[in-house]
């Protein structure tokens, strides 16, 4: 059997979310990204082929660059084959860009050292509409030193109760996180968006999200980096700000070298 990984690319527009669902929502099949890349390997293989991602992206999120591995019993097919060949079989809102063979222990969830994550602003009120999709569109222009000043506190291993929604079921709300900072880009001709990316061993469920509409909406009411790492250590939800919409957010990389943080397994 050879283990293979993918680097995916999705457009999370129209699925609810990566992870399979086997129960129908009100007797419609319910559409993810890992059912519908398992159906067209079930094709290629004959039989069911499991896949394992290395994150479970919510409905609306978008990802870059994904990672998730599966095993195969077909040896005909060279590893760098199967891009061409998932490509011609899936949907336009799914990409494979990269497609390698690993050792047998390898796995996508539990071999990754890091994953990263990017969500996209557009101050003003200035996104066009073709941009609505993959950005949150907010009212003012925030002041990035001030929201850079805040970022600066996620740093280290932290206790992210604070930013963990209801329904998580992590063991352990204590993660690792490398970096987290606000920069602009150029989104388009038209004008640049706002990018916050945070990078860390693992994520709680809605973290991120929970995180950005946090960091926005302190910025706005006039708090500082003092306030938000009282609320951090307070490790109370009720005292974070909204969450984000889920359309900003893309799951951008995961990594799989250096030290591997031992996070707590969901």
């Amino acid at each position: 059997m050879r283990n293979i990984c993918l680097t995916v690319s999705y457009d999370g527009t129209n699925f609810c979310g990566w992870q399979r669902q086997d129960k129908s929502n009100g007797g419609k099949p319910v559409r993810t990204v890992q059912a519908e890349i398992e159906k067209v390997l079930e094709k290629i293989h004959k039989v069911p082929v499991a896949l394992t991602g290395s994150g479970r992206t919510d409905s609306g999120v978008h990802a870059v660059g994904q990672s998730a591995n599966f095993f195969s019993n077909v040896d005909s097919i060279p590893v760098e084959k199967y891009v061409t060949a998932l490509n011609s079989l899936l949907p336009d809102d799914i990409r494979i860009t990269k497609a390698s063979e690993k050792s047998e222990d390898f796995s996508s969830r539990f071999s990754a050292t890091f994953r990263t994550y990017r969500y996209f602003i557009v101050p003003s009120n200035r996104a066009l509409a073709s941009q609505m999709p993959y950005v949150w569109n907010i009212s003012h222009e925030p002041d990035i030193q001030k929201l850079n000043k805040m970022a600066e506190i996620l740093r280290g291993e932290l206790d992210c109760a604070t930013f963990a929604a209801s329904g998580d079921v992590s063991q352990s709300t204590k993660r690792f996180l490398y970096d987290a900072h606000f920069f602009y880009q150029d989104l388009f001709p038209e004008g640049r968006a706002l990018v916050f990316e945070i990078k860390a061993n693992a994520f709680l469920y809605k973290m991120v999200r929970s995180i950005v509409g946090s960091l926005i909406f302190f910025e706005k009411s006039g708090m500082n980096e003092k306030d938000f790492a009282r609320i951090l250590e307070s490790k109370d939800r009720s005292k974070a700000g909204p969450t984000a919409p889920p359309q900003g957010l893309f799951l951008y990389e995961v990594g799989f070298d250096g030290e591997r943080k031992t996070g707590p397994k969901k």
